[in-house]
């Protein structure tokens, strides 16, 4: 299959990526800068913004599936990803995109910072509390949509290796514990749900 994967040159879409070439899928990944990505036959690179109509557009037209992977390491405010989230949404339109897009957010946006544990509502006010007041616009955004729409929000992000062992868990519920998970776990469950989409329109937490 085609699979489109937005924010592809680190973390969770750069393992995304290779994981899907492995399992032999045509891969088309967006990132400001994919030159570092091992050049592969099913691969094509596109250096570009994922706030950009022109670059998303050309990245996801004819695309199967969509994975949006982007993160950042900037602490301070930012719209990044309410940006990302309208041009997506622009971009869907124009095209009348129909397959699914799965979305990483973050355990902590929307309804689950309600039942973040006592350490990550910490770690989150002191250090990540602008990413997610905008992680929740984008989900809010995204959600109220025509796009057929997955939110997976990982507990802590890993450099762990791959161990195809942890949870997914579609509800909220009190006492749930999310803690870490390995970025290449996060990419597996993302590979595996763009293959056999169980969970649409569903909020995923996923978790060790």
């Amino acid at each position: 299959m085609k699979i489109a994967i937005i924010g592809a040159g680190a973390g969770i879409g750069f393992q995304s990526v290779l994981q899907a070439l492995e399992k032999g899928h045509i891969v088309t990944a967006l990132s400001t800068n994919t030159d570092h990505i091992a050049n592969h036959p099913n691969l094509i690179k596109i250096n570009g913004s994922a706030t950009s109509s022109v670059d998303l557009k050309k990245a996801i037209k004819g695309s199967d599936v969509v994975l949006i992977t982007v993160g950042t390491k900037n602490k301070k405010a930012t719209t990044l990803f309410s940006d990302i989230a309208r041009t997506l949404i622009n971009v869907t339109d124009e095209l009348n995109f129909t397959a699914p897009v799965l979305v990483i957010t973050g355990f902590g946006a929307g309804e689950s910072k309600n039942y973040l544990s006592f350490f990550m509502r910490l770690v989150i006010s002191l250090f990540l509390k602008d990413q997610y007041i905008n992680k929740t616009i984008m989900e809010e955004l995204i959600t109220k949509s025509a796009i057929k729409w997955e939110i997976i929000r990982p507990g802590m992000l890993t450099n762990s290796d791959l161990t195809q062992s942890y949870k997914a868990i579609n509800r909220l519920y009190k006492g749930m514990k999310v803690v870490k998970i390995s970025r290449a776990d996060v990419a597996h469950f993302l590979i595996s749900e763009a293959e056999n989409p169980k969970m649409l329109y569903k909020y995923v937490a996923l978790t060790n």
